[in-house]
This record gives C-alpha cells, structure tokens and sequence, in this order.
C-alpha cells in the first residue's frame, strides 16, 4: 500500500508518494508540477522514482546522491529482497557506508525506470513518445536537486556516479556549488567526446532503422523494435568492454560443434540485446544518449576550463586504464584544469581488463578508491 503525503516544505508545490518504507531502506515517488527543461520546455508534471538507503541525520548533511549510468535505474544497492547495480559498494560496513550515510539514487527524467519518460502519457492521454522535450544532463540534475530539496537534505557528502551517471556527479559539482562536498566522478568526462557522440549516433541509426519503431509511435501497435534496440545493444557491449576479455571469456570458440554455428561473442552480444528488450524503452534509449551527447559543463559557461572554477567541494576523477570510450589522459588533464582554478582535486585509476564496465565489477579495487576519497581530509 502506498501513502501520499506532502513533501518537504523546502520544495513548494511537490508531492512524496512512498511505496514502502522498511528499515533502512525506502522507495517512492516524488510528484513535480511545473518543471523547466533548458530546451525551453515546461512539462506540467514529472515523476521521479527514487530510492534511499539509511537515515538523513539531525543536520541533514550526510546525503551520498547516486547517480546511475545509461540503462540503469534507481536500486542501486540491497533492498526489498534483491541486490542493487552497486551492491557492492553501498550497504552496513561497505565503502559508503549506510549506517553512516542517506544514500539516495534516482532514476533520470527521460528514462523508463520509474521517472517520467517519453513512454509516459502527455497531457492528451498517449504516450509523449518523441514528442516529449529534449533532455539534458543538466535538466537530470536540476530534478534531482529538486527531490534533494524535497527530502530535507541540506548539505551532500558525496555525489557519485559512473558514465552517464559520471556526467551527472560533474554537473553537481558545478551546479551544486557549496551545497556538494565532494564528488566522484567515475569514467566520464567533463564534456563528452566524438568518439562517443559517433557511437550513440550508430546506436540510434539502428533503433530508427528497424520498421518496428514507427517514428517512436510504437506503443500500444503490439509491435517494437526490438531488433534494432539489440543492435543497439551490441555496438554498446563491444566499447564497454576489451579486446583482452573477449578474448579470453569467448576466444574463436563457437557455441556448438560444426562450422556453421555461431560464434560464442555472437551468442553473447544477442543474449545481451534479449535482455535489454526486457527492461528497457527504445525511445528512451534515444532521447538519453542524445543527452549524454550534448553533455558539456563549458557549455554557456566560458569552456570546460572555466566552468571548472566553480566547483566549490573536493573532486575526485576515476579513470579506468583499458577504459575505450573515456581516455585516462583527458580525465587526468581535466583534474590539471580543475586544480589551476584552485579546486583540491585528485585523479585515481583502476586497472582492469574490463574496460570502461570495471566500475559495475571492480567492487573491491573501487571500494578502496572511494573509501579513500571519503576519507580525504577537507581543504
């Protein structure tokens, strides 16, 4: 059963629909009227599903806010019976540590995980579809403030995320000014590369190729593209992992004996497309890598390097050695600009043969870089 109250007066107007509320661990909606998108848009209702572990303290200054990455969602750790994408990391005694911290994970406006997103009935009663705005880091960022806002948080220890959820700890750190201590900011850069941009664009040709995905009309006709989200899929699995592994999990081996079965890489990148199918809306597939596309902290802020200057907390970027997509050399140099402009920055790397997915495995060598920026003297 679920309970309606209203939310923290700090944010006016908003509405806290809790799903259920256990020890330690709680999950529900928040109810937002009114909210401006930078593309100029005003949606007159968002829903953001959200999901929190531990308990915000006396001061309500110990929020961690976790940010997810591409296709991921809220339930980042334990909670209702099932492990989180970060499990981990998050719980009693781990890195961040929820008998200590109020960890807090949303997921994004535009998704399909719980918040409001292009599947989700406009104003009319069909599907926004591709009629919904044009999202933006930026805009993930300002709602998730606001639900910050509406949970009584004052001041946040911590703001962590990996990818996509990495763009959004850098524009926290930005756009949350004093208010963010410290952020982690794990595989991603400040402004997203060409490479990646070029990648999301083949993802997205492949989508909008499939007959099925009629102009993003697709729901309620009983058909969808399924077969060019999964192409989507492949083209995603091979940058997010390494010519090392692949080479080692699936080497020329084929999934039965005979020349004319599949390759096991083949069998692998097909099951992994059958299981994003499952859990994950085409449409927002598009409008979030267009997101992660247009992700640039410089953008009407003088440049990367500028807008560097106003990180107000502690910065720590993670980069991962075998990473494709995010260069260990551009994350580090980002640090350089960040320290020039006087912010107490550090960059950390992890080494794995996973590439740029070790910071959805590597929990242990992770868990001791995090540990290790949570116990960072403050500047």
């Amino acid at each position: 059963m679920t309970e309606t109250i209203r939310a923290y007066p700090a944010e006016s107007g908003a509405v806290m629909q809790w799903a259920s509320v256990e020890a330690g661990h709680a999950r529900g909606w928040l109810h937002l009227s009114e909210v401006p998108f930078e593309c100029g848009a005003v949606l007159p209702h968002v829903r953001v599903y959200f999901e929190t572990w531990g308990r915000l303290n006396r001061t309500a200054d110990n929020a961690v806010v976790v940010c997810h990455a591409l296709t991921g969602d809220a339930h980042a750790a334990d909670g209702g019976g099932r492990p989180g994408w970060w499990n981990g990391l998050i719980g009693p005694g781990k890195a961040i540590d929820t008998e200590q911290y109020f960890v807090v994970a949303s997921n994004v406006v535009g998704g399909c995980a719980g918040s409001t997103g292009p599947s989700d009935p406009a104003p009319d009663g069909r599907p926004w579809a591709m009629r919904f705005p044009a999202v933006t880091v930026r805009d993930m960022v300002s709602v998730q403030t606001r639900l910050l806002d509406a949970l009584g948080v004052r001041e946040i220890a911590l703001v962590i995320g990996g990818s996509l959820g990495g763009m959004q700890a850098w524009e926290w750190a930005v756009m949350g000014g004093e208010r963010v201590r410290h952020t982690v900011a794990i595989a991603a850069h400040p402004a997203f590369p060409p490479l990646g941009i070029g990648y999301n664009e083949a993802m997205r040709m492949a989508i909008m190729a499939d007959a099925d995905w009629q102009n993003g009309e697709y729901y309620g006709t009983g058909r969808s593209p399924q077969a060019g989200l999964a192409a989507a899929r492949a083209i995603g699995m091979l940058t997010y992992r390494t010519d090392v592994l692949f080479a080692e999990r699936f080497g020329r081996r084929r999934a039965l004996e005979g020349e004319e079965s599949e390759f096991l890489v083949s069998t692998y990148l097909h099951h992994q497309g059958d299981k994003l199918n499952r859990r994950f809306d085409a449409n927002s597939y598009l409008y979030l890598t267009r997101a992660m596309d247009s992700h640039d902290i410089g953008r009407g802020r003088g440049g990367v390097e500028k807008a560097l200057g106003q990180v107000r907390g502690r910065l720590t970027v993670i980069g991962i050695d075998t990473d494709y997509l995010y260069a260990p050399r551009d994350l580090r140099q980002a640090v350089e600009w960040a320290a020039a402009r006087g912010v107490a920055g550090v960059y950390r790397e992890l080494s794995s043969k996973y590439g740029h997915d070790a910071f959805l495995v590597e929990f242990e060598a992770l868990s001791r870089l995090v540990e290790e920026a949570l116990c960072a003297p403050a500047q």
